[in-house]
């Protein structure tokens, strides 16, 4: 028995990894586009690295967690059907997405456009406001590629074809870093010259998954653009509408957290400071991100060939997993707290108060070690409308308000701040973790094949019913592992 569960161990770790590493490196090049960005801006001086700042956390941030979230439909749809042999599938689906996403960013436009009077009529410093009002517009391309990225990666993912993403993400990032040496640093192109830089990196991104896709290596995926991908948009949007909500709950989360710090006596230290252990929180995140998209490809793939036990077996390897690297990554940060800050600004008064959150961001990178993954499982499982509703509970009305109460009432300023969304972290990860492991897969199998059907697959679907039927039945008597 023991033999066996290593080897099962094993074996489930191989095809975690053969996702999550490529996954991972590809969170972490595409994150270091903006981390490179911030990085050379922060030189620039304390109000463009806060102006930089608060335009990636608050309205690009905002704007990528819609268009992120509206994309991740396709983790539940592509899985599913991957693992239920309709490949034909997945192509419509992407060019649907596409659609609703395009759609999406051309509503979201007028957000970039009037940046400025949005952040003054949140209180936000008038200068800063400003800055990060001209930056947005430059940067109005950047939101159109999102729509256009995310679909593609989702699509590539759900078949496990991810090496090829990993090696576009990391030849992006090796030109945007040139780039912004060339136009930021060397030529002073200010503001401007990053925001143009950070155009061409994403669109070179896209266009390099677009000439993948149609490079023949997908013939049972991908049969070029159809008028079917104009049919049952109406449902389609649903389901995009249910996974956007679940994830932009999460990511405007820490939006309202850079929001409520621009209240502060000093904003542009306390801004300056938090955003920098945002971006550091983000390089951790990024590995538990790629575990996220590997468990969800996982559990899609497993529910929709008919095999519970395998998805609810793959979901303990992944956090388990994802969890160990947490712990070594917080031991990293703690240590390293008051050297990491240095790599983002010279001010010696931002470089203080960012390593004081040290101890915080530790235990925010072990708990986002974890949470993530379990996302990825609602993900993976279609649970996107439950988990938005927990979001709200924990996220707006446990963590903000007692990180008002901290920061504000209680004078702890933007430490208070981080504890109050330490604290709805941590509330959400225990009640996710209750419902994963509580869940009966044998009902969530029966749930995917009803899914397939109606998103339009229904061959090879007879054996794989019969199964879920069987398994079903059998649920009462089996132990679970």
């Amino acid at each position: 028995m023991g033999e066996l569960l290593i080897k099962e161990t094993w074996e489930e770790t191989k095809k975690t990894w053969h996702i999550a590493g490529p996954a991972v490196l590809t969170g972490i090049f595409q994150f270091s586009v903006g981390f490179v960005t911030v990085a050379f801006v922060g030189h620039l001086g304390k109000v463009e690295l806060a102006a930089v700042s608060i335009a990636q956390s608050v309205i690009e941030g905002f704007a990528f967690g819609v268009l992120l979230g509206m994309g991740s439909a396709l983790e539940t749809l592509c899985g599913q059907a991957v693992g239920a042999g309709q490949l034909n599938m997945l192509g419509i689906y992407m060019q649907r997405s596409w659609i609703i996403c395009g759609v999406t960013a051309l509503i979201l436009t007028p957000l970039y456009v009037f940046t400025s009077p949005l952040l003054q009529l949140l209180r936000q410093s008038k200068p800063i406001s400003k800055l990060a009002g001209k930056y947005c517009i430059w940067v109005i391309p950047q939101l159109f590629a999102y729509a256009a990225n995310f679909p593609l990666q989702k699509f590539f993912q759900s078949q496990s074809k991810v090496w090829v993403i990993t090696v576009i993400s990391g030849v992006v990032l090796a030109i945007h870093i040139l780039l912004n040496w060339v136009f930021v640093a060397k030529l002073n192109q200010g503001l401007v010259g990053a925001a143009v830089v950070g155009n061409v990196s994403w669109w070179l991104a896209d266009i390099a998954q677009m000439v993948y896709l149609m490079s023949g290596c997908f013939p049972d995926a991908w049969s070029g653009f159809s008028v079917s991908a104009f049919e049952s948009l109406a449902a389609f949007v649903r389901l995009s509408l249910a996974s956007a909500i679940m994830l932009c709950l999460e990511l405007w989360y820490y939006t309202a957290v850079i929001i409520l710090v621009g209240y502060l006596k000093n904003p542009e230290v306390s801004i300056s400071a938090i955003s920098i252990c945002m971006n550091f929180q983000t390089w951790p995140l990024m590995i538990a991100l790629g575990f996220n998209v590997a468990v969800s490809v996982r559990v899609s793939n497993e529910l929709g060939s008919s095999h519970p036990k395998e998805a609810k077996f793959a979901v303990v390897i992944a956090v388990l997993q994802s969890a160990l690297l947490g712990l070594i990554l917080m031991a990293v940060v703690i240590g390293g707290r008051t050297y990491l800050p240095v790599f983002f600004t010279d001010d010696p008064e931002v470089v203080r108060e960012a390593s004081k959150l040290g101890y915080l961001l530790g235990i925010t990178i072990l708990i986002n070690s974890v949470q993530p993954v379990l996302s990825g499982v609602a993900i993976g499982a279609g649970w996107q409308s439950l988990v938005a509703f927990i979001n709200v509970g924990c996220y707006y009305f446990v963590g903000l308000p007692i990180g008002a109460i901290l920061g504000f009432i209680l004078k702890l300023n933007e430490t208070g701040i981080w504890l109050g969304m330490l604290g709805g972290s941590l509330l959400q990860t225990i009640i996710l973790l209750s419902i994963t492991f509580r869940t009966k897969w044998q009902k969530e199998a029966l749930l995917a094949e009803e899914r397939i059907r109606t998103w339009g697959g229904v061959t090879h679907l007879e054996q794989i019913s019969e199964d879920n039927r069987v398994n079903c039945a059998d649920s009462e008597q089996q132990q679970p592992i």
